[in-house]
């Protein structure tokens, strides 16, 4: 019975907090918000083991005063809702001028210099053709040393051993055919070397989609990208990598895909002959990739549609790509369809589709970091709810090296605030003073001064990089505030000494000395330079926190910050300055001279 009292009352509370009594949930107590987010965690479980595309809702988990309550149905769901992905914005979709930028893949192909790298004819798998020069020495039994033609029939003739057929003999394997021919005759005592001497050129017809058609000369044995690069490469606008003809008397010997080349390195084809001719067929269906993958390109479908998976071995997807969002036109009108990778593999693509894949799963996890003095490891993996205090908790140090009640956190999205701010703050400077006019010379002169010294500050003002200090302490007790992932808890060393920065002539640390003050510190680091604001001094403790000097106990750890003095008649611009400065000190621990 206590248990159900109890459930009851967790309801009553979940209720509660959405109620017109407290429509934002910030007005709620700590024991009332963790309640919320464990009932939050509990109904995400069932919801994720009842089915994703349901998603349980009721008027009590509505905003009092929202459009929706009192007059929202749970009909079935036309979408699945509740996937536990969020899917790409608008602004990751792909603009006119982004659209333009990506090539079709292969494009660069014809960069690479076929032209350069013409076949001479001596490879071994060139094949023998009437009009080539045989090179032939024999010696031994009988003597042969002469240069012999192949005859329109595919012969040479040597002299007491008569015509030999070496028409389609490949370089290779010319030696042995000849050799045993003439061992016919001689069977003994005889030796034999033979060796393509010179291959008749052949001249090859380039049609279709490319740069430049025409007639293009080359030898037999040469690739077609030889003659495709002759010609300047394929059009890429129009035409097919995939759909190459290669045609001889009128008729097709070969289709040649030049995907086979750039995904496997290989292109086989027959040997040319004169009046052979390539022909580029119109580009087919293409499909654009682009996302969470190595390079965006245009890909080129080898039939008007292809499944998913098909297209899915192009893209070289980043690690943790977990869905695809897929944008095109079918009959029916535009679609858009945003799935699993799973999902993908059976869907059907077709032209002009534009597929994104995107890393869109949400861990479980965090991975926090410790940094200072502590014993044990240095990351810890944590649910996505841990908390400060539990996890300090579970931490183990030294207590005499340790100064524990002097954490603090480094965490990533407070340094991108402050270095937003911070730019915020310089771009209103530049504003406000670069552009003014001046009414008078010496004004203009004065404004040129300014000017000066704006453009400098500036300039070093945005090669700072804020630390991105969480303070966690109030009234010196740490707050128990939810961690997030990439946080660096930062666990101080404790330390006798005071360290002295900024304006003052030697910089230093000193042993802290309990009685000692600001003032007795600065002048054991030899006093204020000229440059030095003696009113804007600061303290940082270890914990993060910056506090005026004025009135206050330092503590051993604590850094001393002079603030320099804008040296300007311009009151309005000194402060403008002097108020960035300030900023500067707070997220940097630096205090920047001008």
């Amino acid at each position: 019975m206590s248990r159900l009292i109890k459930a009851a009352g967790l309801i009553f509370s979940v209720v509660w907090c959405f109620s017109a009594q407290a429509q934002d949930p910030s007005q709620l107590s700590e024991e009332q918000r963790q309640r919320l987010e464990e009932m939050r965690d509990q109904q995400q479980n069932q919801s994720s083991s009842s089915g994703a595309g349901q998603m349980p809702v009721s008027n009590a988990q509505l905003p009092a005063g929202s459009a929706m309550q009192g007059n929202f149905q749970q009909p079935a769901p036309r979408s699945s809702w509740r996937t536990g992905t969020y899917g790409p914005v608008m602004s990751e979709m792909l603009d006119d001028e982004e659209r333009a930028e990506i090539q079709p893949f292969g494009a660069s192909l014809f960069e690479g210099g076929f032209r350069g790298l013409r076949s001479d004819g001596l490879n071994p798998e060139y094949r023998i053709m009437p009009g080539d020069q045989v090179t032939l020495r024999v010696w031994g039994a009988t003597e042969v040393d002469s240069v012999l033609p192949v005859d329109a029939q595919g012969f040479i003739f040597i002299p007491s051993v008569g015509p030999i057929q070496v028409q389609g003999t490949s370089q290779g394997q010319l030696n042995s055919v000849v050799e045993g021919a003439i061992r016919q005759i001689y069977p003994d005592n005889v030796n034999v070397y033979t060796n393509v001497q010179g291959v008749q050129p052949a001249a090859v017809m380039v049609a279709g989609y490319v740069e430049r058609p025409g007639r293009y000369a080359g030898v037999p044995s040469d690739s077609i990208l030889y003659f495709l690069d002759q010609a300047g490469g394929i059009d890429e606008k129009l035409g097919s990598y995939r759909k190459i003809r290669l045609m001889r008397n009128g008729e097709t010997i070969e289709t040649l895909d030049l995907y086979e080349f750039l995904l496997k390195g290989t292109l086989a084809h027959p040997q040319l002959q004169e009046g052979d001719t390539l022909l580029v067929e119109e580009k087919g269906s293409q499909v654009t990739i682009y996302g969470d993958v190595g390079r965006p390109y245009h890909f080129e479908l080898k039939q008007p549609k292809a499944n998913g998976s098909e297209v899915q071995k192009f893209a070289r997807l980043d690690a943790g790509v977990s869905h695809a969002l897929l944008v095109g036109t079918r009959s029916s009108g535009p679609v858009a369809e945003y799935v699993q990778l799973e999902q993908l593999q059976t869907m059907s693509l077709t032209d002009g589709d534009e597929l994104a894949f995107f890393a869109d799963q949400r861990a479980k996890n965090i991975v926090v970091q410790l940094e200072g003095k502590y014993l044990g490891q240095s990351y810890f993996v944590l649910p996505k709810n841990a908390r400060l205090l539990e996890f300090l908790n579970s931490v183990e140090i030294d207590p005499y090296e340790t100064d524990y009640e002097s954490i603090s956190i480094r965490r990533q999205s407070v340094a991108e605030r402050q270095k937003k701010a911070l730019e915020e703050s310089l771009r209103r400077l530049e504003n406000t003073y670069l552009g003014a006019s001046s009414s008078t010379a010496e004004e203009a002169s004065i404004r040129a001064q300014e000017a000066e010294l704006i453009t400098q500050f500036v300039e070093k003002a945005r090669d700072t990089e804020p630390s991105g200090r969480l303070v966690v302490a109030n009234d010196d007790q740490l707050v128990d505030i939810r961690l997030q992932h990439g946080d660096v808890i930062t666990l101080p060393a404790r330390t006798d000494s005071v360290l002295v920065s900024g304006e003052v002539y030697v910089p230093q640390s000193a042993v802290f000395v309990e009685d000692k003050t600001v003032d007795d510190y600065i002048k054991g680091a030899g006093g204020f330079t000229q440059r030095a604001d003696e009113d804007r001094i600061l303290i940082v403790r270890q914990n993060g926190e910056v506090i005026a000097a004025d009135d206050i106990s330092l503590r051993a750890g604590d850094e001393i910050l002079v603030i320099p003095e804008v040296t300007t008649k311009n009151i309005q611009l000194a402060s403008s300055i002097s108020q960035i400065l300030y900023q500067i000190a707070v997220a940097t621990k630096v205090a920047l001279d001008l």
